[in-house]
């Protein structure tokens, strides 16, 4: 944060930890194909940050440079230290101007100080006009996002928007810790709650790992419980399919945990990506759901939670009952008690 307000300079956080707050002026303010300079502190894949792949043919991929002609690339990462291999170990590399190996978080006040050292008076007054703009710009972005997320308010399975802001009006006054990814739900976590703590947000899981995400909630929960913070938990019903009995564990131990189902009843992530695959090749797309769809039967994850002691809620498919039933399961969670509240929800 001093390092980006002494420069104005917009942060675009990779959100595998909580690294910037999300209300923050500066917050996702830049644009890397306009800007002139772009440092990467501790980025584990600079590549897909300036670079894009598109389509070249029906089965051809090429990769497009996203920032401009001219643009400076500057890499501070501990992650120089540890190639050893080629791009099998660390995935494709970047050209960048100057590759600093160094820990980022050591480095910054040596930074800083030398920023602070440069700044002319100049210099100064165009950061001002910078800043006045970029704060313009910030609540510009959040009275969209709020406007956006009205959109289907009323709609049934429930919106992934509606979804994260049911929650967020039952927690925002609360010090709360949300221990799950929010990719899958479109990022409206992101785009909704205020996020301006470091252990408010877990960070992501590695490759994608389908059946992490409940046992690392439960083990954050566990990490949270001694600080008596409400942990939330938006969990993806495949990844739950992987490791149910994880909540007998949050039961067993007395682990308090709001589990929020995202239940789209599929494998959606996969389901995209196999509809891209077969559109590219011309093939016939109604055919995705094939091994992606959880449904016939429906899974009635309520039901689950309760099999294992918890307290269940749902399935939740009238909005109008979301507010209300993750009222309860708060309540419980605060009183110690893990609870699940089962949301029949759209796939993102």
């Amino acid at each position: 944060m001093e390092l980006a307000e002494l420069l104005e300079a917009p942060v675009s956080d990779r959100r595998m930890r909580m690294n910037f707050p999300t209300r923050h002026p500066l917050y996702s303010a830049g644009n890397v194909a306009t800007a002139d300079v772009i440092l990467a502190l501790e980025v584990p894949d600079l590549y897909s940050v300036t670079h894009r792949q598109t389509p070249v043919n029906r089965m051809g991929m090429e990769s497009q440079r996203l920032i401009k002609a001219g643009a400076k690339v500057v890499t501070i990462s501990s992650l120089d230290l540890l190639t050893k291999s080629n791009y099998q170990d660390m995935g494709r590399y970047n050209e960048v101007d100057l590759a600093i190996a160094a820990d980022a978080e050591a480095t910054l006040p040596g930074l800083i100080d030398a920023c602070k050292r440069l700044i002319t008076p100049d210099r100064r007054r165009i950061f001002d006009e910078r800043r006045t703009s970029f704060a313009g710009n910030a609540r510009r972005r959040h009275d969209q996002a709020l406007r956006e997320a009205a959109w289907g308010w009323d709609a049934s399975p429930i919106s992934t928007a509606r979804l994260s802001a049911e929650i967020w009006n039952q927690v925002k006054g609360e010090d709360w810790s949300l221990v799950s990814s929010d990719v899958f739900q479109s990022f409206w976590p992101t785009r909704l709650w205020d996020f301006g703590k470091h252990h408010q947000f877990i960070g992501g899981h590695g490759a994608y790992g389908i059946g992490y995400g409940a046992p690392a909630a439960v083990g954050a929960a566990l990490a949270n419980k001694k600080h008596g913070r409400l942990t939330i938990n938006i969990q993806s019903d495949g990844d739950l399919n992987y490791a149910p009995g994880v909540l007998w564990t949050a039961v067993h131990h007395r682990i308090p945990l709001l589990t929020v189902m995202h239940n789209n009843r599929s494998y959606h992530q996969e389901r995209m990506y196999v509809a891209d695959m077969a559109a590219r090749a011309e093939r016939d797309v109604s055919r995705v759901g094939i091994g992606n769809d959880i449904t016939s039967p429906d899974i009635d994850y309520a039901t689950m939670a309760r099999a294992y002691g918890m307290l269940g809620f749902g399935p939740i498919e009238n909005p109008a009952d979301l507010g209300p039933a993750l009222k309860k399961a708060v309540e419980a969670v605060k009183r110690g008690e893990p609870a699940l509240v089962d949301v029949v929800s759209q796939p993102r």
